[in-house]
């Protein structure tokens, strides 16, 4: 297997945008295109994912339309859907087609219009990542799954509510403020614990500030092999591991509140990368709620199980912490266009790495690491990466 380095990054901002999903991926695509110093005619294949253009805009079959937007019509495009983890499929995907030889340069493009649909319609679509025979009859959706994990980690862990209400408050907070500092995050605004502990309620005990958006956005990738990332870049960043697993409906699940598909997927990466949980200089990791980034720390390795709701409480995954977690503002604060962030979460780390995150720059980050969850544990990748 070769090496592969991600040799140029795009995003659009996250947010409400009057722009088609097309205008969307495709502002990111030229952005990684010209950042990687090629042209769009040196692109072998497109990855593109989606996942709900068919109800945002009455469009599926979107590779093809990518690849002739962005003037590579002939290339195999190829569309990828796994719910919120689609970009990070597409990404693993796309790695393991260069390390294999296949193609030396390919592009991973991500776009969704989710706010632009509307609260109603976002919730429905956004709901159809559950199990509609099992799940989705009863109208469970992700806000009701993630209160439910929450109030199933405080029994399981012997977690008292309130102890756990302010340490999800404490990392809403962290969202905001990291941000704040992301001139591409849709939230830009730090908040108060006061505002975030006296927000409305969502799903007990989820408030408001407990909850992601639906955003608007694009993001895009350029995965090239290693002989020719040394042509093309003077800072390629590598990826070192990845990882996918995969699960059933909730009640399939008996590791409860823990993800196993996280887990699994996690050692994957770990394994292939040669690096342990202490290795990881910054983490992008699925903060769709605050308890889910609680969850997740313990997942991927950082905190033992129960331990993750101290953990931020200490400050352990603050900016200046052991372990920076979302140094972007997260799905929580920069935004979750589903199509979009798994790409979105990669090209914060790999600017990261290369040191160009401005003000919300980790100090010496060498290797960081990217989790991202699709549904309730369905699917679920992880990626490494180092300078």
């Amino acid at each position: 297997m070769r090496k592969v380095a991600v040799v140029g990054v795009g995003m659009t901002k996250f947010g409400k945008h009057e722009k088609t999903n097309m205008e969307m991926i495709a502002e990111a695509s030229m952005d990684a295109i010209n950042s990687s110093n090629i042209t769009p005619k040196d692109i072998q294949a497109l990855f593109v994912s989606n996942c709900l253009a068919g109800f945002e805009e009455g469009q599926l079959n979107m590779g093809g339309f990518v690849a002739s937007e962005l003037g590579i019509a002939g290339v195999p495009a190829t569309r990828f859907e796994g719910a919120c983890a689609t970009g990070s499929m597409a990404t693993r995907d796309a790695y393991n087609w260069v390390a294999s030889g296949f193609y030396d340069i390919v592009l991973v493009a991500g776009t969704e219009r989710a706010l632009s649909m509307g609260t109603p319609l976002a919730t429905r679509t956004f709901a159809m990542a559950s199990d509609a025979l099992y799940e989705g009859f009863c109208g469970l959706t992700f806000p009701g799954v993630f209160g439910l994990i929450a109030n199933l980690y405080s029994k399981t862990y012997d977690v008292p509510m309130e102890t756990l209400k302010e340490s999800m408050a404490t990392i809403a907070v962290k969202a905001h403020k990291n941000g704040a500092n992301n001139p591409k995050a849709h939230f830009q605004k730090p908040i108060t614990m006061e505002k975030a502990l006296g927000a409305p309620m969502i799903a007990d005990p989820l408030q408001l500030f407990d909850c992601c958006p639906f955003s608007d956005g694009g993001a895009a990738l350029v995965l090239a092999s290693e002989e020719v990332a040394r042509k093309l870049s003077d800072t390629p960043v590598y990826i070192a591991g990845v990882g996918q697993s995969s699960a059933g409906n909730l009640g399939t699940q008996t590791y409860l509140p823990r993800l196993r598909s996280r887990e699994l997927a996690a050692e994957q990466s770990y394994k292939m990368a040669g690096l342990e949980p202490k290795d990881i200089d910054v983490v992008e990791l699925h903060d769709c709620f605050t308890i889910a980034e609680i969850v997740a720390s313990e997942g991927l390795g950082f905190f033992e199980h129960g331990k993750g709701c101290q953990a931020a409480l200490d400050g352990v995954t603050q900016m200046d912490g052991k372990i920076p977690i979302n140094p972007s503002g997260g799905l929580k604060a920069k935004g979750h266009p589903i199509g979009a962030t798994g790409a979105a979460q990669v090209v914060e780390i790999v600017e990261q790495l290369r040191g160009e995150a401005d003000k919300r720059q980790v100090s010496g980050a060498e290797i960081g690491m990217t989790d991202t969850l699709g549904g309730d544990g369905g699917t679920l990748c992880n990626i490494i990466l180092r300078r």
